[in-house]
């Protein structure tokens, strides 16, 4: 099987998962503006970080035939040679930042455009404004939730998806190693994330979601960001990747590491060795047929004096980012807990975190899987620090 990736293979593979999706669902059209989304269906891309918080440019997918592309003025151009895009518009933007006091004119110009090119009367929508449900709804069209359309076709992995992926994590593990070779006593947090940042671009990488890194003291509690601290020797350091990396896919890789020359303490042992444990066991639970919750129910626990704090989610989704679907934990499975079961070709991140209320330190571990038929596949292959154990 070849391992080089072919762009126009990956995106007519994405749009036909779609439409499958709507085909089954009985879904007419898709109307998407999720950066992400619209990436998976139509295999463009544009100022994505913009896009997350100005709806700038959005797709419509009917059921069967290709997209029509609503792009940012002045940017068609990069569509050019799109498989899954059949006709390319201009977006109309009636989000205040751009068109002030007019934007019930621009809303009402957009929703005719809309109207106009449905097939019928109902619309899937991953995420509008109200203004924009309303003037689609004085047109007659029924707007109803995209999200699980597109949640599920993305779900399972294409063949070229997996292409692109596990070069989105090669990538991501060389900036891993230029972390590690430059983690030394002194440095800040802020300059060892940086080091990931530097990798992720060189390779053709995009963003990162979050500012994850964190030494000594920062690690416990989870969820601190990086910050200028300096990092002393025998700190711990955690961090969880979160990265959008080459062809626009997600490394969601977490790893912690001792500074400097100095032997782990027996905290850190124990830390280390629990959040190994529980990741370790709970990828043997991951099968084809298996149930989220059996899974929720079957999962290691750590340790009580670290249940606290343990991680709310066993394990979740990857692909162009965390995507469906969440695992909880299970004493949070009754609030939490979803329907479903795990499928061949879906790709997760199982993970924890083992710090205690009052300690001085925390672990982060995370290991990105494909599931296939026969079992878990590791896919994150940057070394766990087994001499910490």
């Amino acid at each position: 099987m070849s391992t080089a990736l072919n762009p126009h293979k990956l995106d007519l593979e994405r749009l036909n998962r779609l439409q499958e999706q709507m085909q089954q669902q009985d879904v007419e059209a898709i109307l998407l503006y999720d950066p992400t989304n619209i990436r998976y269906a139509t295999g463009s891309s544009n100022m994505q970080v913009y896009g997350l918080h100005n709806p700038c440019r959005y797709a419509l997918v009917p059921a069967e035939g290709k997209a029509v592309m609503f792009e940012f003025a002045g940017c068609e151009h990069l569509l050019t040679n799109k498989p899954a895009i059949g006709d390319i518009r201009n977006a109309v933007a009636w989000y205040h930042f751009i068109v002030g006091n007019r934007v019930d004119e621009k809303a009402n110009q957009w929703a005719n455009e809309i109207a106009d090119l449905l097939p019928g009367k109902r619309l899937a929508v991953d995420r509008l404004d109200p203004i924009g449900v309303a003037a689609l709804n004085q047109r007659g069209v029924q707007v109803s939730d995209g999200q699980q359309v597109i949640n599920r076709a993305r779900m399972i992995k294409t063949p070229q998806e997996m292409i692109a992926m596990r070069a989105a994590i090669s990538n991501c593990e060389k900036g891993m190693t230029l972390m590690h070779q430059n983690l030394q006593p002194g440095i800040t947090e802020q300059k060892l994330w940086s080091y990931l940042h530097q990798a992720n671009i060189e390779h053709g990488g995009e963003w990162i979601e979050t500012r994850l890194l964190t030494s000594g003291p920062n690690t416990n509690p989870w969820y601190q960001e990086c910050s200028d601290r300096e990092i002393g020797n025998g700190d711990l350091v955690s961090f969880d990747t979160d990265l959008i990396g080459a062809h626009g896919y997600s490394a969601d890789i977490s790893r912690s590491w001792v500074t400097g020359d100095r032997q782990p303490t027996s905290e850190q042992r124990a830390l280390y060795s629990a959040a190994y444990e529980q990741v370790a066991r709970n990828i043997e639970l991951f099968r084809p047929g298996i149930s989220f919750q059996e899974v929720a129910e079957k999962s290691w626990s750590l340790p009580e004096r670290f249940a606290e704090r343990t991680n709310s989610a066993i394990a979740h989704g990857i692909g162009l980012c965390n995507e469906y679907p969440l695992i909880v934990a299970p004493h949070l499975w009754d609030d939490g807990g979803i329907e479903g079961q795990i499928e061949a070709g879906m790709v997760l991140c199982v993970e924890s975190f083992a710090g205690e209320v009052g300690g001085r330190e925390g672990v982060k571990l995370e290991q990105q899987i494909l599931m296939t038929e026969n079992g878990p596949e590791l896919l994150s292959t940057y070394p766990l620090e087994e001499a910490i154990l």
